[in-house]
């Protein structure tokens, strides 16, 4: 299937690493001009090289860009929109909020939660939409977690931040598709990256590869996902393939998560 990628430029924030790497090199992969973001400009350098090298295209560009920084952001999405004159592709990405319960956190953990994770992607959004509509449309996408189908324990300001997206998508969705924008939420469930279990190893005092056998226990696949299953899905839905997808919310989990909506 062509996914009509050639020739497109996708944004993407937080993408040194991790999911966010793994999107933006599945992107690279399909053709697409592909600027990436994060706070460690040496990390982007390396992660730069390195989508270069495996995706054979040299069209790769990146920013320097603190998410909670307003300035930051609307630097970025210009320096993004200077490689090709437009944004087609923006996907929004952040890393998760603190662990923790109601009385573990003060006014301040909720107030940076709100702008890393909710208010960040509103001021993306916000930014690359009109260069969007000036452009004909184009494709919004949310990285958010499983938990906008079902919360997780412990995990108080990444369940409340993370159902914002999904209400601010959803909207949106209905705001925005008269200018042939779509937008939608995707969700990682277990999904293998250098850091997953390790913390909970730790915290329980525990060796990882104990703990990764309990979890991947209670995932019906039996097994973690891999960052390319997931980062073949957000390019899916940012392609011309889909054109009718939009306010939407999946989950990439292995049939982790038992909500039926």
């Amino acid at each position: 299937m062509d996914l009509g990628l050639t020739g497109k430029t996708a944004l993407v924030a937080a993408a040194s690493k991790g999911l966010g790497k793994a999107t933006a090199m599945q992107f690279a992969k399909e053709g697409a001009c592909v600027h990436i973001i994060s706070r460690d400009e040496q990390a982007l350098k390396q992660t730069r090289d390195d989508i270069i090298k495996e995706s054979g295209n040299a069209l790769v560009y990146y920013s320097v860009c603190d998410i909670t920084d307003a300035n930051d952001i609307s630097r970025a999405v210009e320096s993004a929109k200077q490689h090709t004159g437009s944004i087609d592709i923006l996907i929004n990405n952040a890393g998760g909020p603190p662990a923790g319960k109601l009385l573990d956190f003060s006014d301040e953990d909720w107030q940076q939660a709100f702008e890393l994770n909710l208010l960040s992607f509103v001021r993306f959004i916000r930014s690359a939409a009109p260069i969007m509509k000036e452009n004909g449309g184009g494709h919004i996408l949310n990285i958010a977690s499983s938990s906008i189908k079902q919360s997780i324990d412990n995990l108080l300001l990444s369940n409340t931040f993370r159902a914002g997206i999904v209400g601010l998508a959803k909207s949106l969705s209905q705001e925005l598709a008269p200018d042939n924008i779509l937008i939608n939420t995707l969700g990682p469930g277990k999904i293998h990256t250098d850091q997953l279990d390790q913390k909970t190893a730790d915290q329980l005092g525990k060796r990882l590869d104990e703990v990764q056998e309990q979890s991947q226990a209670a995932i019906p696949m039996g097994r973690y996902g891999t960052p390319e299953e997931f980062a073949n899905m957000a390019v899916f839905l940012c392609s011309s393939a889909n054109s009718y997808i939009t306010g939407q919310a999946f989950v990439i989990d292995g049939g982790m998560v038992k909500s039926i909506g």
